[in-house]
């Protein structure tokens, strides 16, 4: 196997007394798209903000191509190429498109007191480089961001990464507020730049749209991975009670039944 273009190695992080990740190991390869499974509060956040040079870890190692790194900050992370996608897209609804696409990197023309936004070019690439994905409704650099959908506002700022040379697409709930065609573009999108060998971490609560695109799953619970598996070794419905608790609620059911046989069939009374 090739190796992992970013792995945590027993990542912990804790703010004060409080414990939010414990002992995390986890790794994504070119090519490869890891979902990360959990209900609200399960650590989800933290983990994608300690990937993305926000938190650094108590404890543990981050790597980056096999070698641990140490991200001060969001900057340093995304210069190694490690982008970050939110779910409105992070993108500006009074910005035109091109404008949008190249937000404080923006291509110029002329020289000295001339120089000024090459609003043509800036347009031109932004446009193709969404429609490479695709999405071919984007065909006007001056719309504004404020009139596209939520899948199209996911899929520019999936390019915009792609474009910048992003190696780890990490995308936090892209899905969570979109219809069924929106999500369907935006799962096309993850596999295309899985197909572009980016190694990709998608952040969901949504088991089937996971399915559809995971090679690799982890589930997390009150932050720790309670499960690390790949295609194929478990089915949506125990994927599902694992993000639930199913197991605890299952044995929770077994402690019911058993009290009713013994007692007239009569439920346990409250805990108070």
């Amino acid at each position: 196997m090739s190796t992992p273009i970013i792995e945590l190695e027993n990542v912990n992080k804790s703010f004060g007394p409080i414990d939010v990740l414990h002992d995390i190991n986890l790794r994504v390869r070119a090519g490869e798209v890891l979902c990360l499974l959990g209900d609200n509060g399960a650590g989800k956040s933290t983990l994608i903000k300690t990937l993305a040079g926000v938190h650094k870890p108590t404890s543990g190692t981050v790597k980056f191509d096999g070698k641990p790194v140490e991200f001060d900050n969001p900057k340093q992370a995304q210069d190694m190429g490690i982008a970050t996608v939110h779910q409105f897209g992070g993108t500006f609804p009074l910005m035109s498109i091109g404008r949008s696409f190249f937000v404080g990197v923006e291509p110029t023309k002329g020289w000295g007191i001339f120089k000024r936004y090459d609003r043509k070019t800036a347009n031109e690439i932004a446009v193709k480089a969404v429609q490479d994905f695709g999405i071919t409704r984007i065909d006007d650099g001056d719309r504004l961001i404020g009139g596209l959908s939520g899948g199209e506002r996911q899929s520019l700022a999936i390019a915009r990464a792609v474009h910048f040379g992003a190696r780890v697409l990490i995308l936090d709930e892209p899905t969570a507020a979109l219809g069924v065609k929106q999500a369907s573009h935006v799962l096309r999108i993850v596999l295309e730049a899985k197909k572009r060998g980016l190694a990709v971490i998608f952040i969901t609560h949504q088991v089937m749209h996971a399915m559809t695109v995971g090679d690799h799953f982890g589930v997390l619970i009150k932050g720790a991975l309670a499960a690390d598996f790949r295609k194929g070794e478990k089915s949506r419905e125990e994927i599902t009670d694992l993000m639930a608790g199913g197991e605890a609620l299952a044995d929770l059911g077994e402690e019911v039944e058993e009290y009713m046989a013994t007692h007239d069939g009569h439920a346990p009374p409250p805990q108070h």
